[in-house]
Parts: structure tokens; sequence; C-alpha cells
């Protein structure tokens, strides 16, 4: 977005970048796919990079699904463990951004989705203005006890696939009391991305704490 200054010029407002972390199959992908048309039916501009190890496969994903321009979709390749290119030396990430924005300059936020990896996935603050952590019921009502960097650094944590509560012998609402309590009563929501539950509450605390709109 521009903004104008005193003397007519103008200067481009840089995007704010979101990172979404978390283990394999918690559901990050599926997130992506159900924050694109909320966002942008909020009249947000948006981009996306995703992360994988030695594919482009997540990118694909998004881009053949029709949510999105498939030029506003980015594919890093990590070529080792995936913390490198979000936490130890976004570089490859911070190139992809800075490309988006230069190719969109109208874009208001990007979404990075991290490759899948463990509970000790983090986002360099280089890289991220905000960062979420999706961990899903399926892995266990235990996660938030484990006290995965994850699981307590993210400025949001996202327990996904709720539906799987009753399956998985789960129970939802200690999951997420006990979620709360370790990270000290800072955001935890709830969503099953696969019905599209809870993802207003993800794109609303976006609004609020990232492009702060009230």
């Amino acid at each position: 977005m521009n903004q104008m200054l005193a003397n007519g010029a103008s200067t481009r407002i840089a995007a704010a970048r979101v990172g979404i972390g978390g283990p394999v199959g918690s559901g990050k992908t599926a997130l992506v796919e159900r924050l694109i048309p909320a966002l942008m039916a909020r009249g947000i501009d948006i981009a996306v990079i995703t992360n994988d190890l030695v594919t482009a496969e997540d990118a694909e994903r998004i881009r053949r699904s029709g949510l999105i321009d498939p030029a506003r979709v980015s594919a890093v390749e990590a070529g080792a463990c995936p913390h490198t290119v979000i936490r130890e030396d976004p570089t490859l990430n911070i190139e992809a951004a800075d490309e988006l924005e230069r190719r969109f300059p109208g874009v208001e936020l990007i979404l990075l989705e991290s490759g899948g990896d463990n509970l000790a996935s983090t986002f360099s603050r280089d890289l991220t203005d905000f960062w979420m952590f999706v961990i899903d019921v399926g892995g266990g009502d235990d996660i938030p006890r484990k006290r995965g960097p994850g699981v307590i650094r993210s400025d949001v944590l996202v327990i996904n696939k709720t539906d799987l509560a009753p399956y998985v012998g789960v129970d939802l609402e200690r999951m997420h009391r006990e979620a709360l309590a370790v990270r000290d009563n800072r955001p935890v929501l709830m969503t099953n991305c696969r019905r599209g539950e809870g993802i207003d509450a993800v794109v609303d605390i976006i609004e609020r704490e990232v492009l702060f709109r009230g």
C-alpha cells in the first residue's frame, strides 16, 4: 500500500509477514487455503510463500486451487532441515518475500508456510512480524504439556482438526485450558480447517494484531 508524503511523493509500506509453522500433517496448508479467501473477502491484498525440503508440492497445490493468482505463490526449497530457512538463515524466504513485493506493489500481507517439522520449529523475527504454530488434535492432547518452543513462543497457537476429538479420545476443553496455561493466556484458537470452522477468529486476530485494523 502507498502512503503520500508532504511533497507529493509516495513511499511503499512493506507488507506484513505472517509465519505459519507446525508439525507434519497438522494442517498448515489447509489453514492457508482457508485463510486466502477469508482474507481476500475482507479486502486484504495477499501473497503466499511455501517451504518444502526438496519440492514445490505445497506451492503447486495452492496454485492449482484457484483461490489466488498462481503468480502470487512462491516456493522455497529448504534442501535441509526446515528450521534452517525460517530461523537460522531465513535469507531465501526474505528474498522470496521481497520479490513478491516488487512484483505486486499493493500487497499488504504475505503468508509464509513452513515446511513440516516438529514441536521445536520457530520463526526468526528477521523474517516474520507475527507467527502462528499449528498443532492438531490427532497428535494427542498432551502436546501443550510438552511445552515445545513452537507451542510456547508463537504469537498464536492454533489447535486444528477439532472434529477428530471424539475419535482419538481427546478432551478439547482440557487441551485448550492446558494450552492457555503453558502460554500464560496468550491466544489459543481452535479450528477445523476441513469445514472452515474457527477461520474467522484467525483472520480477526491477523487484522487486529498484524494489520492494526480496528
